[in-house]
């Protein structure tokens, strides 16, 4: 009889085991789970009442699911609403979650949704804005109120929001610092309108425009070449399509291009290249650049220079190019902070960077 009694007042060891994966999971998650197991039919009232907010919570969990067994589906079931059994077990990933939700929610909204809780730049609207280059940030924010620019700045990533602050104009920048200064909590639906606008109108069109042409992209990896590797790919090119070739030598910035700098422009860059690596670059270029580069230096610096390069003697080629493409990545960040202006022979044919 002892025997007995214990083995009916003893759970079961498969119960015991969902009750515990059951007393594991967060609440979100057994509401994911309880979500996906509904379906559309029976889902759809449910999803239709959430905000986008709730959506993207409650898809991400779903996301991140996994297997799930047949015991605890039904466990949930019942903790829930009674008694109801079902079979089979559901996986829960992006794939399986972006399928049920686009039985009922409207394409746009469902493609918001999959890009917030998918990433890459960050699982919130914050997060992303922290991974948004600072000078494409600053261009956004220098033309919204103050204030909203300290609300955002405020739940960004303070290294950010430190680069944009120095980049915006002195006299909004410090009104935005007072604001911050003076700031007090914000009221959650003032923050949910800030999520919205930001989403649709700036990640949304920041996500179209990463979306690069494949001769744009081409040519960036090709002005990453040393000059052989860069020959031999483009002759190559040439032969089996001219075209395209010509379209991507067109767009390759190269060491010459620097020589269609404006006077301000190369002098800012020369301030910011070390000496030595100057010298090198300019070993290797023809007589027409060099005299362009030595032209915006003071007479002293041009000769002492000019003498360097000659006593120099036999450089390698491969030294020569890492020596200019270094003076083109200087070039290239000095564009980006908007301390100079490169073009690859003006008016339209302007880089931006």
């Amino acid at each position: 009889m002892g025997t007995a009694t214990q083995e009916t007042d003893t759970p079961s060891k498969a119960l015991y085991d969902v009750e515990s994966n059951f007393k594991s999971l967060s609440g979100i998650e057994k509401s994911a789970i309880f979500m996906l197991a509904l379906g559309r039919e029976h889902g759809q009232p449910i999803w239709m009442k959430l905000d986008d907010g709730e959506v993207a919570e409650l898809s991400q969990a779903m996301a991140k699911l996994g297997n799930i067994r047949p015991e605890l589906i039904e466990y949930i079931f019942s903790h829930f609403i009674s008694q109801l059994s079902i079979s089979g077990s559901i996986h829960g990933n992006f794939e399986s979650t972006e399928r049920l939700l686009s039985e009922y929610l409207p394409e746009e909204r469902l493609r918001l949704i999959m890009e917030e809780i998918r990433g890459p730049a960050g699982r919130n609207m914050w997060e992303k804005l922290s991974n948004v280059s600072i000078p494409v940030l600053t261009n956004y924010l220098k033309n919204e109120y103050p204030q909203t620019v300290a609300v955002i700045l405020s739940r960004i990533a303070t290294d950010h929001a430190a680069g944009v602050l120095a980049k915006l104009p002195d006299e909004m920048s410090m009104e935005v610092v007072q604001r911050m200064l003076a700031m007090e909590p914000v009221q959650r639906e003032i923050i949910g309108k800030i999520e919205d606008t930001l989403r649709t109108e700036f990640i949304s069109n920041l996500a179209g425009a990463r979306q690069r042409n494949s001769n744009e992209l081409m040519a960036e990896i090709f002005n990453n070449f040393d000059r052989q590797t860069e020959s031999r790919f483009l002759g190559k090119l040439d032969e089996a399509d001219r075209e395209t070739s010509e379209q991507i030598k067109a767009l390759m910035f190269t060491f010459d291009d620097l020589a269609k700098l404006d006077n301000v422009s190369v002098q800012a860059l020369l301030r910011d290249v070390e000496k030595d690596v100057l010298t090198l670059a300019l070993k290797g270029t023809s007589e027409k650049i060099r005299e362009f580069f030595i032209s915006n230096m003071s007479e002293r610096a041009g000769v002492m220079l000019r003498d360097q390069i000659e006593v120099m003697g036999p450089v390698r080629l491969k030294e020569v190019d890492e020596a200019q493409n270094q003076m083109i990545t200087t070039a290239k960040t000095l564009a980006e902070r908007g301390d100079i202006v490169i073009s690859k022979g003006g008016g339209d044919d302007e880089l931006v960077y």
